[in-house]
């Protein structure tokens, strides 16, 4: 994998530990994009570890009564093709462990809009949805503050799976893409667009991750074989929050 100066991988003791530092990192992150420029824009992950960072970040006074909710813009890196009350909707799972506490107003969030019967539709209105907002000229793409991001046990984050035609799209912000193994479309954000973030953040556990996570951080540069690889900000930083059970074969990285 080429050399990324801004990558910062740490190897913590369990899934709790995970969470602890990402809700750290969330709060330092937030507290200094508002003190810059008065928002904070989050992209958020599906995913169980996710849904438990986000059930902290509502529910532990540490981080509910210091994070500044109020200048908060929230969205999201990918979404499933089925409707925001399905069980599998990263909406519904970020709207039960963290909207539905009060601590957000509706119109801080913007969903991708998975239950359009045409994916394409979908993946289109949220990129005009994200060019609005972030003001964006014809080939510019958004600077989310944080972007939050997982990795699957083959290798794959958002929903840029292996082999799927969105690894190949280098113009647009989102894309729809057919994943044949799920059979089922998904919406995602690009790599090119991701690559755009100030900071990326990576959650990691279980040990059925550790291989595909020591090919995509100390294997061969082969992204369309592990689309993780492509997750490289240009000009911000790459942290990889990685549980003892995930990091079990790295040889690289910071044991804490």
């Amino acid at each position: 994998m080429p050399a990324t100066a801004q990558r910062d991988i740490r190897i913590l003791v369990d899934p709790a530990a995970v969470t602890r530092r990402a809700a750290d990192e969330f709060l330092k992150a937030a507290l200094q994009a508002v003190a810059n420029k008065g928002v904070f824009t989050v992209s958020l992950s599906g995913g169980s570890t996710p849904k438990v960072l986000y059930a902290m970040l509502a529910d532990d006074p540490a981080y509910r009564n210091k994070l500044p909710w109020d200048k908060m813009r929230i969205f999201f890196g990918d979404e499933r093709h089925v409707p925001p009350d399905h069980n599998d909707s990263n909406f519904r799972m970020a709207t039960e462990s963290l909207f539905s506490k009060g601590v957000l107003k509706p119109e801080q969030i913007t969903r991708i809009k998975g239950e359009y019967p045409d994916p394409e539709k979908a993946a289109l209105e949220y990129e005009l949805a994200l060019r609005d907002y972030f003001r964006l000229q014809d080939g510019q793409y958004p600077s989310f503050d944080l972007l939050l991001l997982g990795m699957g046990d083959e290798g794959h984050t958002l929903s840029l799976f292996p082999g799927t035609k969105a690894l190949r799209e280098t113009r647009r912000i989102v894309v729809h893409n057919w994943v044949g193994k799920l059979y089922t479309e998904r919406v995602t954000l690009t790599s090119t667009a991701a690559n755009h973030a100030a900071q990326v953040m990576f959650l990691i556990t279980k040990a059925d991750k550790g291989p595909a996570l020591k090919a995509v951080l100390e294997g061969p540069y082969e992204p369309e074989q592990l689309p993780a690889q492509f997750i490289q900000p240009l000009s911000g930083k790459a942290l990889w929050l990685i549980d003892r059970d995930a990091g079990k074969m790295l040889s690289v990285g910071v044991r804490e």
